[in-house]
């Protein structure tokens, strides 16, 4: 269990950290609006990812079982792509390149839910890594998949948290952290990437 609970955390830290639509549409709402009205839409995965996630295990459940090792593989070729995308993102980091993308919904929650389904990177985390590793957590117990989702709901909620506070930081500390936990990013999704090209190759 304790290998889901920590990929769990770190897929979803790295999710939450990275510039993409939903944080752009976080830190824009609050710069503009301030923290308090911003901090509802940390919680819009929760509200946007159930269509996401029955989407994905549709799909994986329809599928092959050959294709398990294949998207294995893709999954951890994704995540190293991931990685070498958010090294890029740390060597230009510019507020500019956070808050160039703004949110159209009027309310947090909404606005944000609404902005995560219409990004193709949720479809592509849950079809090419969450989705595999949820199925075999839960073939080796529910409990295991509970953690899992668990760990993962936690982190990303309390990590975009922590991103609209900082924004409502004063001066440039909020920023120059951001960049910083980008960078621990790049760093443990090319770990997780390497790890689940392993699962790939080792499968019987």
């Amino acid at each position: 269990m304790l290998a889901y609970l920590i990929f769990g955390i770190t897929f979803a830290f790295a999710a939450a950290v990275q510039p993409g639509p939903l944080q752009a549409y976080l830190v824009s709402r609050t710069l503009a609006h301030g923290w308090r009205r911003a901090l509802p839409a940390a919680f819009s995965p929760l509200l946007s990812d159930g269509p996401i996630i029955a989407l994905a295990l549709l799909v994986l459940s329809h599928m092959p079982a050959g294709f398990e090792r294949g998207l294995r593989l893709a999954g951890g070729a994704f995540l190293l792509f991931l990685a070498w995308r958010a090294w890029l993102t740390w060597r230009r980091w510019t507020l500019e390149s956070v808050t160039a993308a703004r949110g159209s919904g009027r309310e947090s929650l909404f606005g944000a839910a609404v902005v995560n389904l219409l990004n193709p990177g949720p479809y592509l985390g849950w079809v090419l890594v969450m989705g595999p590793l949820l199925l075999r957590a839960w073939r080796e117990s529910p409990l295991h998949g509970v953690a899992l989702l668990a760990a993962f709901y936690a982190t990303m909620v309390a990590s975009m948290v922590v991103v609209v506070l900082l924004f409502a930081g004063a001066g440039r500390l909020g920023p120059r952290v951001n960049r910083a936990l980008i960078g621990v990013s790049a760093l443990a999704l090319a770990a997780f990437g390497i790890w689940q090209l392993w699962l790939g190759m080792t499968m019987t």
